[in-house]
């Protein structure tokens, strides 16, 4: 059965958020003209907002973060975004030099080792990635919904990241639901995991399927204690500075 079979339902109140998003994004875009990129992590919510930014010509440019280590079908969305939409995806990869040295210091496997060597990994391989996405702009779009996790269960449409920029959290009042219920509805491409139980998908290694009941980001480092589940992209606290905390001389 399929994610859309398990999730699509249209709930009070959709019309009016659907509404809303588009409006936030179009007034985003409007204020930061030319200096506004999706971080897409090409998620079930990201595509969404890849979508109505294409559907309706929402001058917002679209980039990723290609760590390596990302299943394949997660980097075949990009192709596939660029068909559908006609959109050229900016993909930011991590520094190859870092991740060879950072792999050969500390091993395949150094993420389960400790959050902090699973952190240095994050910040190889995304955070300094991201840290390029952003030069030069003044804002970013995210796909963040409160009812992601308890860690973002205040999330608000619009705030300041740690850099002054502000950070666009369009779907922020969106269920489950309402996303494969807008998936279903357009047709919109989304990762073939997300119906093998994959709400959350990152890279390969720390995604894995979740069980009834589960939170959403349950499969996420699900070795690790739940406050420790991000990987800095949205901790406003965290630095994208990479780090090789477990180097050896």
């Amino acid at each position: 059965m399929s994610a859309i079979d398990l999730y699509a339902r249209k709930t009070a109140g959709f019309d009016e958020r659907l509404g809303h998003t588009i409006e936030v994004l179009r007034r985003a875009a409007a204020e930061h003209p030319g200096r506004i990129v999706q971080a897409t992590s090409l998620g079930a919510e990201d595509m969404i907002i890849t979508d109505l930014i294409a559907r309706h010509g929402i001058p917002i440019a679209v980039g990723t973060l290609e760590t390596g280590m990302l299943h394949p079908q997660t980097v075949a969305l990009i192709g596939r975004i660029e068909e559908r939409y006609g959109l050229e995806v900016e993909v930011y990869k991590p520094v190859a030099e870092q991740v060879v040295h950072f792999v050969k210091t500390n091993g395949e496997k150094a993420m389960y080792e400790s959050i902090d060597l699973r952190k240095a990994c994050c910040g190889i391989r995304k955070l300094e990635p991201l840290s390029r996405m952003l030069a030069n702009r003044d804002a970013w779009v995210t796909g963040l919904r409160r009812e992601q996790s308890n860690n973002r269960g205040v999330v608000g449409f619009s705030e300041t990241d740690d850099k002054g920029r502000a950070k666009i959290n369009a779907l922020a009042d969106w269920t489950w639901n309402d996303v494969w219920h807008y998936i279903a509805t357009n047709d919109v491409p989304y990762n073939p995991l997300h119906d093998e139980f994959m709400p959350s998908i990152g890279c390969a290694p720390c995604t894995r399927a979740i069980a009834v009941g589960e939170d959403f980001r349950a499969g996420r480092w699900w070795w690790e204690d739940e406050k420790a589940k991000e990987c800095g992209l949205h901790a406003t606290h965290e630095e994208p500075a990479v780090s090789m905390i477990g180097a050896k001389a």
